[in-house]
C-alpha cells in the first residue's frame, strides 16, 4: 500500500471513531483559561473564568438544541475540577479529576488484560459493532491484548508525570502537560495502535471480521483494514 492510501485510510479511520465523541472545545477551552487566568490575576480568576466560559458553552449548546447531556456534559466536569481545587485551596487540584482519570484507565487496562478481555477490544467494539465474539478469537485476541498494554504503559507514564508536577505544585505546568498528553497525544496513540494492530494481526493469520461472520475456514486472508 503506497503511503498516500495508507494516510487515507488512517484519516478515515480516525474519522470514523472520534466523529461525535464529545465536546473538544469543551475539554481544551477552560484549562487553557484557567492556566492564563491563574498566571496573570492569580487563583480566584481562574476560577471565575474556567466556570464562566463553561457557562457559556453549555448556554451556547442549548441554544443550538443540543441535547442536554452535550450541553451539561463539559460544564459538570469543569465544575468537578473547580470544586476540588477551592476545596483543597490549591491550584493544581483543578487537574486532580485528570490524574484520577488516568490512574482509572491504567488500572481497567491491566484488570482487563488479566481476565483476556482487554479494554481496547471493547473500545474497538464500541466504535464499530463488530461481532464480540471476533475479538476473542485465539488469533486476534493477543493484538488487542499487546494493544491495551501499551496503552497501559502511555497511561501509566502519564500518571506518574502528572502525579509529580502535582506533588510539585505547579498548576501551570501541570495543566499544560494534560493538554499536551490530551487529544494531541491520545491521536497519536491511536494511529500507533491502528498501525500495530492491523501489522499484529496479519503476524496472527487469524481470520478478517467478514471471514469470521461468514464462518470461512482457514486459511485466511487476514484483516487488511479497521482494528
Amino acid at each position: 500500500m503506497s503511503g498516500n492510501s495508507r494516510y487515507q485510510e488512517i484519516k478515515e479511520e480516525l474519522q470514523s471513531v472520534l466523529t461525535g465523541r464529545g465536546n473538544w472545545l469543551d475539554t481544551i477551552l477552560p484549562p487553557v483559561l484557567f492556566i492564563l487566568l491563574n498566571t496573570f490575576l492569580g487563583f480566584n480568576y481562574a476560577v471565575l473564568g474556567a466556570l464562566g466560559i463553561a457557562v457559556i458553552f453549555s448556554i451556547y449548546r442549548l441554544l443550538k438544541r443540543q441535547s442536554v447531556r452535550y450541553a451539561f456534559g463539559g460544564f459538570g466536569g469543569v465544575l468537578l475540577a473547580v470544586a476540588i481545587a477551592l476545596f483543597t485551596g490549591r491550584a493544581e487540584g483543578y487537574f486532580l479529576p485528570g490524574i484520577i482519570t488516568s490512574v482509572f484507565t491504567v488500572i481497567l487496562c491491566v484488570v482487563s488484560v488479566i481476565f483476556k478481555r482487554p479494554l481496547v477490544a471493547f473500545t474497538s467494539y464500541i466504535a464499530r459493532r463488530w461481532p464480540l465474539d471476533w475479538y476473542w478469537h485465539p488469533q486476534v485476541h493477543p493484538a488487542y491484548s499487546e494493544v491495551t498494554l501499551a496503552w497501559a504503559l502511555f497511561f501509566g507514564l502519564r500518571t506518574f508525570l502528572q502525579f509529580e508536577l502535582f506533588q510539585d505544585q505547579a498548576a501551570n505546568s501541570l495543566g499544560l502537560f494534560q493538554l499536551l498528553s490530551g487529544w494531541p497525544a491520545t491521536i497519536l496513540l491511536l494511529i500507533a495502535s491502528y498501525l500495530y494492530g492491523l501489522w499484529r494481526l496479519g503476524n496472527l493469520n487469524g481470520p478478517s471480521v467478514e471471514e469470521f461472520k461468514a464462518g470461512i475456514p482457514p486459511p485466511w486472508e487476514g484483516q487488511k483494514r479497521g482494528f
